[in-house]
């Protein structure tokens, strides 16, 4: 590269050419977890697909990889590769909703907040995930699992349309009709074949009031509640969307139960999709096991409910999340066992042990369908380690690998790709999850990618 080379490149953007000497560029090249401490070659801050066009060629011309920033969420970091061209997704936060056909219309760089505002206009939602500073795009590309999973499936299950950039610099258009091959790839197989500049979901009706449970129990209760727990999900309803949390009530000041602060605790979160009324009366079972400690639930807006979870993630943090789908056997009595004893085990009173509830509509997608792997999972098992100082990464990151490595014996077979760790042994971790879709996805990125110029993700290397 030359200087310019570089110039031409920024006066072509409508957005901003970030460069090392930048007063913003350190700031510009931080991301969500605290852990990522990367130095791309040079960040572009696009306004538009035009933009985006222009950045992938550049890159291509002077051989230099590409990230892709959406929300810059991901925990293992993927919007950021040293030496890189990153490419900012995050001044395109646009939605437009067209209500008569339930379909919105989302930029790459929009959060889940920003989906949710629009599309609750109408009373509609499509499934996302569970905290509202997400992006939108890592969160589909890769699967997401959010409060309405088993009623209305997964992120990418609802992706009906996108707007392309590709690896060799074109601008296509992925749906049914028009390259559904590709489609079916953005469906799961992670950000492995362009940037998707702009996503086309199906919306459902929802809300705009959700009856939702949070209730926690004494960490004494722990196997109780699982056991619970395993009865609840074996004949609940698709409409309810629930998970299990082994925790530490937060201890401070603001937190409204005095007594709870700073216990170990159990805890059931989960919405349904439907009628408040019958949504009460189905979680009722999850919150009647034993005394609780506190009890939240209630009938509250869906846009409550999407930022509920936003202050116990926030950007700056040490995070290590690692997911692997699991069988019914995840709950068994010897299982159960083993997850007392991981949730006793956790480093961190930030950190917590998840299993949450597959089933339903994600498992009424066929496996072949889609890229995304783990469809006939029982649950999801994560281990989400979160902590402060860097003095205690060692035995964070530790915890949650043993958990997740523990649990292998009631895997289906894969991981879930937005709780990828640090993307350490990619390889084995992605041919484990795609398994006989692995070489489909190959060839899929040799049509779109071949030179792998998209390889800070989950990547599938090009047949």
């Amino acid at each position: 590269m030359n200087k310019t080379a570089i110039e031409a490149l920024d006066t072509a953007l409508g957005g901003h050419l970030i460069r090392p000497d930048d007063p913003q560029y350190d700031r510009a090249r931080q991301v969500w977890n605290g852990m990522i401490d990367r130095r791309p070659a040079l960040i572009a801050r696009c306004r538009g697909t035009a933009d985006v066009l222009a950045a992938v060629r550049f890159a291509r011309v002077h051989g230099l990889p590409i990230s892709v920033r959406g929300g810059g969420h991901n925990v293992a970091g993927t919007a950021v590769g040293d030496d890189a061209m990153a490419i900012d997704l995050s001044s395109m936060r646009g939605v437009v909703v067209d209500a008569d056909k339930r379909l919105a219309r989302v930029q790459g760089g929009a959060l889940l907040e920003d989906v949710d505002r629009e599309a609750q206009v109408h009373g509609l939602a499509t499934p996302m995930g569970v905290v509202s500073q997400t992006g939108v795009a890592g969160l589909c590309l890769s699967g997401g699992l959010g409060w309405l999973r088993r009623r209305y499936g997964l992120t990418c299950d609802n992706l009906v349309r996108a707007e392309v950039v590709t690896g060799s610099g074109e601008v296509v258009y992925a749906s049914e009709s028009e390259n559904p091959e590709l489609l079916w790839g953005l469906r799961g197989g992670g950000g492995n074949f362009g940037v998707v500049t702009t996503f086309e979901f199906q919306l459902h009706p929802v809300g705009p009031e959700v009856f939702f449970t949070f209730v926690a129990y004494p960490a004494e209760e722990r196997k109780k509640c699982y056991q619970a727990y395993r009865d609840f999900t074996a004949k609940t309803c698709d409409e309810v969307s629930t998970l299990v949390t082994s925790m530490t009530v937060p201890d401070a000041p603001d937190f409204p139960v005095l007594e709870a602060r700073g216990k170990p605790a159990i805890a059931f979160l989960g919405a349904y999709a439907g009628a408040p009324a019958e949504g009460e009366e189905a979680l009722r079972p999850l919150r009647t096991v034993s005394e609780p400690l506190f009890d939240f639930s209630g009938t509250m807006r869906w846009t409550d409910i999407q930022s509920m979870l936003d202050p116990g993630f926030p950007q700056g943090n040490l995070y290590y999340w690692k997911g692997r789908t699991v069988t019914e056997e995840a709950l068994s009595d010897e299982a159960i066992e083993r997850l007392l004893e991981h949730a006793a085990a956790r480093p961190s009173p930030l950190t917590t042990l998840v299993l949450w509830h597959m089933g339903g509509a994600v498992a009424r997608v066929a496996e072949h369908e889609t890229a995304f792997g783990g469809r006939k999972a029982a649950y999801l098992l994560a281990a989400e380690s979160v902590w402060t100082d860097h003095t205690d990464d060692e035995p964070n990151i530790a915890w949650a690998r043993n958990a997740v490595t523990d649990f292998a014996r009631y895997s289906c077979g894969g991981f879930y790709l937005n709780y990828p760790g640090f993307l350490e042994n990619q390889n084995e971790i992605t041919r484990a999850t795609f398994g006989s879709k692995y070489e489909r996805l190959q060839a899929l990125k040799r049509t779109w990618d071949p030179d792998n110029m998209f390889r800070f993700n989950a990547n599938i290397p090009p047949a």
